[in-house]
């Protein structure tokens, strides 16, 4: 069946100013959450399925060098156009200039560039799905309404980074057309793609452990969150990546999904929630200044010492001893409250 194409032409989106997403959102409750890591590899890999981001991550990027940092330090920016308030679309402003660069001509001679409108809003749409598919499966689902309300959040969220709206479907129900045709004729298993689905973490630096000791530890894990991709993969990608799906798997994957939401329960905040999400709710309710320095990744995150003149790289301010000292000491202290998690009432 041909399913006709539901971007939106410019005429038909209304124009509209840039207005940040508050707590009140369901975006805030989604995003900043922690279950959001246990589809790592399947966010990883549907980017890169799409041909021209793929591309621009084999010629640009270093994941596999050092796949726990670019992921970790990455997080803070695309969080921050979430939870950034007032100065978020500065933010989306920032992860706009990383990606200037990013542009070439890939191996089967087509040119690519990382702010091509339609590139750069698939990359959104795959966080917008990770929410989606984060709270059905791991966090008690969803309603319809609360599925449309996300979209249209999705689409306020993308409002920051100034980016051409043209390629933003108008409604859920098409936003649902436009992902299924992505998925059936456009993604593809690429280079970029096939590194993800077969990584080896690397062994950080300042990690006190035998290489082999890690090797053994991260192993199973990633094989997991391959096994969680392939169950969240739709049918004709889980088809073209050649992956195996039975319906005892979905069953397996149902109940990992329920007791990962009923452990949950029972976290805190302050390990729940990334950093720069509890920040936003503690300046919401003014437990820190509106103006507060926003929250950085931590200087060991940063890209390699040869990397870092380069304009793809967001780079850690550096923070002294003090501070980081008395960052430890705020956590240790936060962490000894064990205060429930937020709007535990209402979903887990």
């Amino acid at each position: 069946m041909t399913v006709t194409s539901p971007t939106a032409s410019p005429e038909s989106r209304p124009p509209a100013d840039p207005h940040p997403l508050g707590p009140d959102s369901l975006t805030w409750k989604y995003f900043g959450d922690l279950r959001t890591g246990l589809l790592g590899v399947w966010i990883g890999a549907i980017q890169n399925m799409y041909p021209e981001l793929g591309a621009g991550v084999e010629d640009h990027s270093i994941l596999l060098r050092e796949p726990l940092q670019r992921v970790a330090r990455s997080v803070y920016p695309i969080m921050g156009v979430v939870y950034d308030g007032d100065r978020a679309a500065d933010t989306g402003e920032q992860i706009k200039g990383y990606h200037t660069s990013i542009k070439g001509v890939d191996a089967e001679g087509r040119r690519y560039h990382a702010l091509n409108p339609e590139t750069f809003y698939w990359a959104h749409a795959t966080f917008f799905m990770l929410i989606i598919k984060t709270a059905e499966y791991f966090c008690g689902g969803l309603t319809e309404a609360e599925k449309r309300q996300l979209f249209d959040e999705h689409v306020q969220w993308y409002r920051m980074y100034g980016m051409s709206m043209r390629p933003v479907p108008d409604s859920w129900e098409e936003f649902c057309q436009y992902w299924d045709r992505k998925c059936r004729e456009e993604l593809e298993i690429n280079r970029a793609t096939l590194d993800i689905l077969t990584i080896r973490i690397p062994k950080p630096w300042f990690v006190l452990m035998p290489t082999p000791v890690w090797d053994q530890l991260f192993k199973p894990m990633v094989g997991a969150q391959r096994w969680i991709a392939a169950g969240l993969f739709d049918d004709a990608v889980r088809e073209k990546a050649n992956m195996r799906w039975t319906p005892g798997d979905e069953v397996l994957l149902r109940l990992f999904g329920k007791l990962v939401e009923f452990a949950f329960v029972a976290v805190p905040d302050e390990i729940r929630l990334h950093p720069r999400a509890l920040a936003a709710y503690r300046r919401a309710e003014g437990k820190l200044a509106a103006d507060a320095p926003l929250i950085e990744a931590p200087s060991f995150m940063a890209p390699p010492s040869d990397r870092r003149g380069m304009p793809m790289h967001y780079v850690p301010p550096r923070r002294s001893l003090l501070d980081r000292a008395g960052s430890l000491v705020h956590t240790t202290f936060a962490l000894t409250g064990l205060r429930p998690a937020r709007g535990r009432h209402k979903a887990a």
